[in-house]
């Protein structure tokens, strides 16, 4: 593909405060985003994530007031709630399972489950790992969202507690990690900015 058009995509996303509530999205274009999200790389391929589609109208009012009253809640097309699973990623149950799909010998196997063992009792929040391996999945879903010319805006300002109980999400085994507004905006897109590159970018050779 053209580099160019891969790059002005990157120009085209920006953060969308306000969607353009009488648009759509269409179902094989929201199918096409989150099958981004899907095949995300995650850290030893445990998929930390599973994603929340809200297109209920009332539902999505109902959070409006827990989520600063941001108007993306309910002038979005669908709203996407990325939810981690703190729990599932240290059941063992689960992740013998997501090994064993590699088709591992028996050898093999028992290494790679004392070395993830191991990374889980050196981890300092699980939680928080699990929420930040969301953000990979996140990034590629509005990325890819943006080359199809569907907006979106990742959001953190919300109150994580009322939204979970809004949502009925078991907090003993998940957490609510960011919310992703997608739809088509409502007015022209403010400028972006960026730092340069040489800002940014060391070579070390």
């Amino acid at each position: 593909m053209d580099k160019k058009v891969l790059l002005d995509s990157l120009y085209f996303r920006h953060a969308c405060k306000l969607f353009d509530k009488s648009k759509k999205i269409a179902q094989e274009d929201i199918d096409f985003i989150l099958e981004a999200g899907r095949l995300s790389p995650s850290s030893f391929g445990m998929e930390h994530w599973r994603f929340l589609v809200i297109e209920n109208d009332g539902l999505k009012q109902m959070l409006k007031p827990v989520c600063w009253n941001q108007a993306q809640i309910t002038t979005c097309s669908h709203l996407v709630i990325l939810v981690a699973k703190h729990h599932d990623v240290q059941d063992p149950t689960y992740y013998k399972k997501m090994f064993q799909r590699r088709g591992l010998s028996a050898e093999m196997l028992e290494g790679y489950l004392e070395k993830y063992a191991n990374f889980l009792s050196n981890l300092a929040s699980p939680k928080a790992w699990c929420e930040k391996q969301c953000y990979l999945a996140a990034a590629n879903m509005m990325s890819y969202a943006a080359l199809i010319g569907v907006d979106s805006c990742p959001m953190e300002g919300f109150e994580h507690d009322s939204v979970e109980k809004i949502l009925e999400i078991d907090t003993t085994k998940e957490s609510i990690a960011l919310m992703l507004p997608f739809g088509y905006r409502a007015k022209e897109q403010s400028q972006k900015f960026r730092l340069e590159a040489e800002e940014l970018v060391t070579y070390i050779r």
